[in-house]
């Protein structure tokens, strides 16, 4: 029996640039920034006052408000993504078998705005005014359970944290569900909305995030040698994967072929990456082996690049590592550039933009490209945006833990 394949019919995505998944996109290829000062914190003190911030975001506009109120922001951002890549896949739910529709999704941090105002409410009134609904707000399976609440999805149904590689961890999870014949369709990606004062004030305090104050839009730039830290962003991208011969027969519009899933440990350091490279190395190659390709054959690389002085040069060592001199010919940019550091959502906002490249045959750049940094030395798209038709693409993401994952996509004509 051949194996069942997955392809993107809809994307739904809310980010620092917009709260549609064209509005995202158009303004990354126009290499737009969305990094400005913090306004969902009092940031006196801190010595980090931006991030890339969802603004103008009516989470009520698509659902129920009585329900809004049920839910921490992250989970907001997942249910009101849903109805987009729902819309947008051309699906009718009421003639599906909603058992065969699985919803699997990453997040890194959770309901850490719900915990915030919780413990706000215990040091001042005492634990009987503690709200009833804190466990359901905060636990991370809350935007996969209120995904299938709303849209009736009675298939599989969990949430994968593994730091920032957890939305690329759902996506080759979902994958493989449906490669196993579990599910036919699955409703995957990731969501945070860590812009809380724990967030900012945690990464702070490990000396991980961008100071650059004065300059946000300036803040976030990978892999350039003036980098000093990642920007902290939040947002949600919700992908529609669905069986390749079902979505064919049915006319759906597709994106994108998810082809291959990678996953290792550098068993190193639990926040520090092994500069050798190896585990990424390793990663990435396992994702393009079970595509069934050879290194050569990929054309575009979606990077981590978190504009952390460790991150950019040991990913673009592991780069190297697995491509060899066919890395030096290679297109790589980082979405982190413009939207932040989305933490465990980034996988998934990275995944979707992907296959959009693959679709629309443009791939945008990594920004803030001013100064070449002699430890990253291959071709980052600087700047300015490139018309490149792409036949596979990867996209990486490496987290806390020494956690890595990588996903292989192939257009699709």
């Amino acid at each position: 029996m051949s194996k069942r394949r997955a392809v993107i019919t809809g994307i739904g995505t809310v980010s620092g640039l917009g709260n549609t998944t064209e509005d995202t996109f158009s303004r990354l290829i126009r290499g737009e920034s969305g990094v400005a000062p913090v306004t969902k914190v009092d940031t006196t003190g801190y010595t980090t006052t931006i991030a890339s911030e969802v603004k103008d975001f009516d989470p009520a506009s698509k659902i129920n408000p009585r329900d809004v109120r049920r839910m921490d922001p992250f989970a907001q951002y997942a249910v009101y993504c849903s109805f987009e890549a729902l819309e947008d896949s051309g699906l009718m739910l009421d003639k599906e078998d909603p058992h065969r529709i699985a919803c699997i999704m990453g997040t890194g941090i959770g309901g850490i705005t719900e915990i915030e105002i919780q413990k706000e409410k215990i040091l001042k009134k005492g634990p009987r005014f503690v709200s009833p609904m804190l466990v359901p707000k905060m636990m991370f399976n809350s935007l996969t359970g209120y995904v299938a609440l709303t849209h009736g999805l009675k298939g599989p149904n969990y949430a994968t944290g593994s730091a920032c590689a957890s939305a690329t961890h759902a996506i080759g999870v979902a994958l493989r569900t449906i490669q196993y014949g579990d599910s036919d369709i699955v409703f995957t990606g990731g969501s945070e909305a860590a812009v809380a004062s724990l967030g900012l004030s945690g990464f702070s305090s490990m000396k991980a995030l961008s100071t650059r104050n004065e300059d946000p839009t300036q803040a976030s730039r990978p892999f350039d040698k003036g980098r000093d830290g990642f920007v902290l962003g939040e947002g949600c991208s919700v992908l529609v994967l669905e069986e390749r011969e079902r979505a064919i027969a049915r006319g759906a519009e597709i994106y994108a072929e998810v082809v291959g899933f990678g996953a290792t440990d550098d068993a190193f350091h639990l926040t520090a990456p092994d500069e050798s490279g190896q585990g990424p190395s390793n990663c990435m190659m396992m994702a393009i082996r079970d595509a069934g390709l050879n290194p050569d054959q990929i054309g575009y690389v979606n990077a981590h690049g978190t504009s952390t002085p460790l991150n950019d040069k040991t990913e673009t060592k592991a780069i190297k590592l697995t491509f060899g001199d066919h890395a030096y010919k290679l297109a790589i940019s980082s979405t982190k550039s413009m939207i932040g550091h989305l933490l465990g959502g980034s996988g998934a906002v990275e995944c979707a933009m992907s296959a959009m490249s693959l679709k629309k045959g443009i791939l945008h750049p990594t920004i803030n490209q001013e100064t070449p940094d002699p430890d990253c030395d291959l071709d980052y798209i600087p700047n300015e945006a490139r018309e490149a038709s792409v036949q596979y693409a990867i996209s990486n993401s490496f987290g806390f833990g020494g956690t890595n994952a990588c996903l292989a996509l192939a257009s699709h004509d």
